[in-house]
């Protein structure tokens, strides 16, 4: 792996200070399997003390003005664009996603941190007009959003920086100390992105970093009565225990989605297939957000299933490092052989395999599916896996009715010309985000992005996200 650090004897970060923990946890790229990194795993001390730590330096983020938390964050951006390359080919070689998207993370965090240092001197409260009943008249009132304190931050394997940072970054903005505990599977990312914080600044403990399982290292850290805040992106299981174990905190939880996509039949079919295929199948479907059914009216099924066959079949599958491969490998070989069990089943119960279907290790290939039914794992469970089945409907009706028809409700997306349609499609759907003539992976780093239902609770984006990570005081003066 091209990089410039040496991952062999990584560390925890604990209040400002590299640190040994417990035992070693050990990093493979996952396409060739081959040790990239070891790092020790925290054990109940190690949690303990950075809690510990972060509880000391949220004050000092608190008092911190906002200009020099902002600072902060814009030399995190500049100091990330640096490093541009070797994060990236870290990104692809722990996470197995293709370079090309590897990259574009890189890019999307730097944004990340650069509006966050934005934000960060534009965390506003409101005059409140207290006169406005008899009892407040003589009162004047406004709000002012404070710092919650203690922020852990629990982020997945599938963007080891950008979705990192949308914890790490709006936390610090807001004047907050943070414990992060990334994937188990991608933690090198994370430790560049640790090394880079205190290169820029950053006071010690404002920034620690923990890893090891979510049954011991993420409990301690979930159940702690001075964390104030979880963030967390993963399984919907996971989320439902964090918020029965949690107590009394505040929570956001982002989890998943089975991402439906309407086509209309006066779609651009080329657009929609080309589209659909790069969100069906970048970083091997495992993408929250990930393109997962998709609704053809009957008219165009012939057509579009033809374009998107042509479309999956063009991915080019191989080791993530090579610059012209478009689907690398599933983030661990049992996940592979999860999504093969899920084809065979579909299979047993009247699907078609219109092309993929098959495996090679950690490698599955983009697989289109048809035949399927609504109780099909591979259509009812977030797949998470680079596979897409194409579902006819007739009425348009029909069509926003399938949609919805699911426990989950991230994003959504319609391909359409018909403005009644676009309308319609708004009105019904029920989602946190409906994307219009683009695939649900449509996601810019500082729009609200969240979801209902089994998909989560608040939102992110850093505005949003500040406002999560923020309590809002209310002052009441009585005048003269």
């Amino acid at each position: 792996m091209a990089a410039t650090t040496n991952f062999m004897d990584a560390k925890l970060l604990i209040g400002g200070q590299w640190v040994s923990g417990g035992e070693p946890l050990v990093v493979t790229n996952k396409y060739t399997g081959e040790t990239i990194g070891i790092l020790p795993t925290a054990r109940q001390e190690d949690v303990d003390a950075a809690i510990t730590a972060a509880q000391r330096a949220a004050p000092i983020m608190a008092d911190l003005p906002a200009h020099k938390r902002a600072d902060l964050l814009l030399r995190t951006a500049q100091a990330i664009r640096e490093r541009k390359e070797e994060i990236a080919r870290t990104i692809a070689a722990e996470a197995g996603k293709a370079l090309k998207y590897a990259r574009i993370e890189v890019d999307r965090a730097v944004g990340t941190f650069t509006i966050a240092g934005e934000e960060a001197k534009r965390i506003y409260g409101e005059t409140i007009p207290l006169d406005a009943v008899p009892s407040g008249e003589g009162y004047f009132g406004f709000t002012i959003r404070k710092p919650v304190g203690v922020v852990a931050a629990i982020s997945p394997f599938n963007f080891p920086l950008n979705l990192v940072a949308h914890k790490v970054a709006p936390a610090l903005a807001a004047g907050n100390a943070v414990v992060l505990k990334p994937a188990s599977t991608t933690p090198l990312t994370a430790v560049l992105l640790c090394q880079i914080l205190m290169e820029v600044g950053v006071p010690d403990g404002a920034i620690n970093l923990i890893v090891g399982p979510g049954r011991t290292t993420g409990e301690w850290l979930i159940t702690d009565k001075r964390v104030d805040k979880i963030t967390f992106t993963g399984s919907p299981p996971i989320g439902e225990h964090i918020t029965s174990v949690a107590g009394i905190k505040k929570v956001t939880l982002e989890l998943g989605n089975t991402s439906p996509v309407i086509v209309a039949p006066d779609a651009d079919l080329d657009l929609v297939a080309k589209k659909a295929a790069v969100g069906a199948y970048y970083n091997s479907g495992q993408v929250c957000l990930s393109v997962q059914r998709i609704y053809g009216q009957q008219a165009i099924m012939e057509p579009f299933a033809e374009k998107f066959v042509q479309a999956a079949e063009s991915m080019v599958v191989g080791d993530p490092l090579d610059e012209r491969v478009d689907v690398g490998p599933m983030i661990d070989q049992g996940e592979a052989v999860r999504i093969e069990g899920w084809v065979s089943e579909a299979r047993q119960g009247g699907a078609t395999v219109l092309t993929g279907g098959r495996r090679e290790g950690p490698v599955y290939w983009p697989t289109v599916l048809t035949g399927v039914t609504p109780q099909m794992k591979v259509v009812a469970e977030e797949a998470f896996a680079p596979i897409a089945s194409i579902i006819p409907y007739d009425d348009f009706e029909d069509a926003l009715h399938a949609a919805n028809d699911t426990e989950y409700g991230l994003q959504a997306a319609v391909f359409t010309q018909d403005v009644d349609r676009v309308f319609k499609a708004i009105k019904r759907l029920s989602f946190g985000g409906v994307i219009v003539n683009d695939t649900p992976t449509f996601r810019a780093d500082h729009m609200p992005y969240g979801g209902v239902r089994r998909s989560g609770l608040g939102r992110e984006g850093l505005k949003y996200a500040i406002e999560e990570m923020t309590n809002l005081q209310m002052v009441v003066i009585r005048t003269p």
